[in-house]
């Protein structure tokens, strides 16, 4: 089934909000899309008739299985595009994230499995997040957030939450990535500010929503 772009948006916006609730409103679409809640009850109705979401006015709605399979397959294209401009064309992480949207819409099956085979199958995009692969099944692994992080207990970056240009900037200027390794070395309680050591022996100050939106694993786990 073919898909308009503005359908696709709706599509992956309600999985991404449809994870970890029973079901998505209309208001808080409206919010992430920027659009007016007229605009999403209109494209809702377009959808549950496509059999792509169920849809009940004044409570809410969800995903159907085949919904979430077209939602995935987009997500797919997004982030195997995202490794392709980060990887093989430069572009910094806080770049790809916008150009991918633009790409996404690119629906040829046979391309995506092309770039897919090119990139050596990556599991996991330039911020972190899981790709999924051709059946829609996303890899997953334990992770925890720095402020959860043992002192002195040696991790591994391995995903970003907040993916704003603002927030990839602040990283950036700290030379934190995916892949950095470090460790916490001391919570200072006046701001829950923490003191982190980078390996091999550079020491740095991150504030607390920093440390919520860092994702880690031990290292031991790598």
């Amino acid at each position: 089934m073919n898909f308009t772009s503005s359908e696709e948006n709706y599509l992956k916006s309600v999985y991404h909000l449809q994870s970890g609730a029973d079901s998505v409103t209309t208001n808080a679409l409206a919010q992430k899309l920027n659009t007016r809640p007229a605009s999403v009850t209109d494209m809702m109705k377009k959808l549950d008739a496509k059999k792509l979401l169920n849809y009940t006015p004044y409570y809410g709605f969800h995903l159907t299985e085949q919904g979430k399979k077209a939602a995935l397959t987009i997500i797919r294209r997004h982030r195997l595009w995202e490794v392709f401009l980060a990887q093989k064309l430069g572009f910094e992480w806080n770049e790809v994230h916008s150009l991918a949207e633009e790409l996404e819409h690119v629906s040829s099956k046979k391309l995506i499995d092309k770039l897919d085979a090119f990139l050596n199958y990556p599991d996991f995009d330039p911020h972190g997040d899981p790709i999924p692969d051709s059946r829609g099944r996303l890899k997953t692994d334990t992770k925890l957030t720095v402020d959860k992080l043992p002192l002195h207990q040696p991790a591994t970056v391995s995903r970003v939450a907040n993916q704003s240009s603002e927030m990839l900037e602040l990283l950036a200027h700290k030379n934190i990535r995916i892949g950095t390794k470090l460790e916490v070395k001391k919570v200072f309680p006046f701001d829950n500010s923490y003191e982190v050591r980078l390996k091999p022996n550079l020491l740095i100050t991150i504030s607390e929503q920093l440390a919520k939106n860092l994702f880690v694993v031990y290292e031991t786990e790598q």
